[in-house]
């Protein structure tokens, strides 16, 4: 088989990976392409939940296909028993000649172990084919298991001059439809959607996916030191329907988490720092708690903190066609920077118009 062959089927496999973002955590979204005499004879992707995993989906639709067959997997197969029996014995009992994988797993109940089983058994093992795109793919997972949290996405959607509302707080809406459902688009790439609680005042918002027809919807994340959030809101209303989880400080008073407790939304203390809470901790307690993936919708000050605190991985900024001036909202807040050289550099990853409105992607540099 040709290596532009390889390539095509770890595409396929790297894209059917990705339908799982959002819903797999903390399972890595795996993709498992089975391919036989140059057929595609079995696909699988990691199951809502992380359960099946990819590759034992791929080899029951591949039957006794997958006996002399090559198997594309865009993440090592996993060598460690869980709730669900290895990858790898999967893969050996269905007779494969070779597999081929994008990345080796650095979760260390793998780490490379995946790959010497599946030699120590007399199959062909090639990886590193795709990295960088399925590492793009992977990287909530990474960042979970190499560095303790969850990757961050922020998002800010602003006017020409950065303002995210108007100096009487008016906000909605600054950018146009197409830009709110690619909000939504992105939300459900994700495990969990984070606001401050600010924005939960102002808003009022339910920070769920809506319009696109999924299944299960992400949890939600508040930024409140003090639990100080509307007590009859669409967040309260629904804490037991979509998981909401409430970011606090030590001071939060007791009848306010014995408020929110019985609504139903999970309490997660964590220290002050700077003034406020201490994000970097917060985000190990995620990580700890399995999200690999958040998505931050602001507002100002949030954004500040979480750049500030050196979380901010990916920045998703859609730009409307109007200036609200000096006095409006700044989408960042304050980072106290002296200078140039102070500031953290993002490399433009995308530029795209959406409807009337621009969005550029960039990642951390």
């Amino acid at each position: 088989m040709s290596g532009a062959d390889d390539r095509a089927f770890m595409a396929q496999a790297i894209a059917l990976g990705a339908r799982g973002l959002g819903r797999v955590w903390p399972n890595p979204a795996v993709g498992c392409v089975i391919v036989n005499e140059g057929r595609i004879v079995g696909r699988g992707w990691t199951a809502d939940g992380g359960r099946p995993h990819a590759e034992p989906q791929a080899l029951g639709q591949a039957g006794v296909l997958a006996r002399g067959a090559t198997a594309y997997v865009s993440l090592e197969p996993c060598a460690h028993h869980g709730k669900t029996p290895p990858c790898v014995d999967a893969l050996i009992a269905a007779g494969v000649a070779r597999v081929v994988t994008a990345l080796e797993d650095p979760d260390p109940r793998v780490a490379g172990g995946g790959h010497a089983l599946l030699r120590d058994a007399g199959i062909v093992v090639e990886t590193g084919l795709m990295q960088a795109e399925a590492r793009a793919v992977q990287k909530g997972f990474l960042s979970r298991v190499t560095l303790g949290r969850p990757m961050l996405t922020l998002k800010l959607a602003t006017s020409l001059d950065g303002r995210i509302a108007t100096a009487s707080g008016e906000s909605r809406w600054i950018t146009g439809p197409e830009a709110r459902r690619r909000t939504h688009l992105m939300r459900a790439c994700h495990d969990a959607v984070l606001i401050g609680a600010g924005t939960a005042r102002a808003d009022d918002p339910g920070l769920t996916v809506r319009g696109l027809g999924v299944t299960g919807q992400p949890v939600r994340i508040v930024a409140a030191r003090g639990l100080d959030l509307p007590r009859d809101g669409q967040l309260a209303r629904t804490a037991t329907e979509v998981p909401l989880w409430l970011l606090h400080g030590p001071d939060a008073a007791a009848a306010a988490r014995s408020h929110w407790s019985a609504l139903g939304a999970r309490l997660i203390e964590v220290p002050l720092a700077d003034g406020g809470l201490d994000m970097r901790a917060a985000f190990q307690v995620l990580g700890a708690l399995g999200l690999t993936r958040v998505f931050c919708e602001g507002g100002g000050a949030l954004a500040a903190a979480l750049i500030r605190a050196g979380l901010a991985d990916e920045l998703a900024l859609f730009t409307s066609g109007l200036a609200l001036g000096s006095d409006a909202r700044p989408g960042v807040g304050a980072l106290g920077l002296d200078t140039l050289a102070g500031a953290g550099r993002y490399r433009l990853e995308e530029l795209c118009p959406v409807g009337g409105d621009v969005l550029s992607r960039w990642s951390r540099m």
